[in-house]
């Protein structure tokens, strides 16, 4: 079976070949849906410690990330959206994984663009990698080594990954184990998607959108236990199997921008959600940071923007009528439980109230998921549930992410 599923995604390579010959870039084949994906920011200071800024020359990034649909075919999304000179990337490939920083090297590919193994990706570009036969399921996990053999400058980053990234001296694109990674850091460089195609078009992907509770912030690093993880897993044991994207960033507002808490939901909504091939659906999950950051944030070098309840609520109305204008089904879920964090104050609450009240009741969004009741602490619905909490009163757990899945009616992600 593994032998006829290569020969078709060879076959679904060379079928778009011009009559010009080998020679020629390859079409697209048909139907690419994106399986992986995350949100590129500034290489600016992070939340963790990482090689952003500085960069990288005359090293190797191996970095490892898991797709929740699969298909025959693969090809890689890269991204210099934040660079400010041209990124030549020496060479890359691709492989499936396995495991603390290793892959499996019958399953190596070089990873080519225009068919050369070297390639540039201008400033404030994304660039798609050529096709490359190399089969998945949902929930594999693939390696993807990049070599630059000349210094990158600062690299856009999303610096909560929640998994780790390997570092080597050298050219080890090809290594087959990790001996040579001997650094690592929780961030992704230069990744924005991963994109599958199958014979038969993929169901339509779902999009997870919002901020550090989307992204997975206070999950079990290298666990894939974020919310958009276990809400893929329970698509598929209920026998409907989709493709969630996390689109989240760890400190994003809906209104306000930031040097390294990344643009604003508003900005960023065209590139991080309707771009994506092959998507459905897009789940709204973010405020938290417009309300509790209105009074600034001094530690953290974020001034004072005051947000309102109704300059939230507009925003997200905006949001719902760019996603219905694109096709999209939209769906609001409500904004977590904050008390006794930073955020807290009778003001910040009586936001969130407001807010959330206008999301399950105004009939504005496609379809409401409560995330807020589902993770709230029965004896006082301002906190999280002890059960829930990572232990900064903000962000879930393991817990608290499936339980955030469980809560989402899967009848309204048709």
């Amino acid at each position: 079976m593994r032998i006829v599923r290569a020969l078709l995604a060879l076959l679904l390579i060379l079928l778009p070949f011009t009559a010009a010959g080998a020679a020629a870039r390859p079409a697209d084949p048909p139907g690419w849906t994106t399986a992986w994906a995350t949100s590129p920011h500034p290489p600016s200071r992070a939340f963790v410690t990482n090689w952003a800024q500085q960069g990288f020359a005359n090293q190797t990034l191996r970095q490892v990330v898991r797709v929740s649909e699969g298909g025959l075919t693969t090809r890689v999304r890269l991204t210099n959206r934040y660079g400010t000179a041209p990124l030549t990337i020496t060479g890359a490939t691709i492989a499936r994984t396995a495991g603390a920083g290793a892959i499996r090297p019958e399953t190596l590919s070089p990873l080519t663009a225009g068919l050369s193994p070297t390639f540039e990706i201008a400033p404030g570009a994304d660039l798609v990698t050529d096709p490359v036969a190399l089969p998945l399921n949902a929930f594999d996990s693939i390696t993807i080594t990049l070599y630059f053999a000349g210094p990158t400058g600062p690299a856009t980053q999303h610096a909560q990954a929640i998994a780790t990234t390997y570092r080597a001296a050298g050219d080890h694109r090809a290594d087959p184990t990790a001996a040579a990674f001997t650094e690592s850091t929780p961030t992704w460089y230069y990744l924005a998607g991963v994109e599958v195609a199958d014979l038969l078009p993929n169901p339509p992907a779902i999009v997870a959108f919002g901020d550090s509770i989307t992204d997975g912030v206070g999950s079990t690093t290298d666990a894939d236990n974020r919310f958009p993880d276990e809400l893929a897993e329970r698509l598929a044991a209920a026998g409907a199997p989709r493709a969630v994207l996390n689109q989240g960033i760890g400190g994003n507002r809906v209104t306000v921008d930031s040097d390294w808490l990344g643009e604003s939901a508003l900005r960023r909504f065209q590139r991080d959600v309707l771009d994506q091939p092959g998507v459905g659906t897009v789940i709204i999950l973010e405020g938290a940071n417009d309300i509790g950051l209105s009074a600034g944030a001094p530690d953290l070098g974020e001034p004072p923007v005051p947000v309102s309840a109704d300059q939230l609520i507009a925003a997200h109305r905006e949001l719902i009528g760019r996603a219905r204008a694109a096709g999209l089904r939209v769906i609001g879920a409500t904004i977590l439980p904050f008390g006794d964090s930073p955020y807290d104050s009778p003001e910040a609450e009586a936001k969130r109230s407001a807010v959330n009240e206008w999301i399950r009741t105004s009939g504005e969004y496609d379809a409401v998921v409560d995330t807020a009741a589902a993770l709230a602490d029965p004896a006082d619905p301002s906190r999280l549930n002890p059960a829930f909490d990572s232990g900064d009163r903000l962000h879930p757990n393991d817990a608290g992410f499936r339980a955030m899945a469980q809560a989402v009616n899967l009848a309204d992600l048709r």
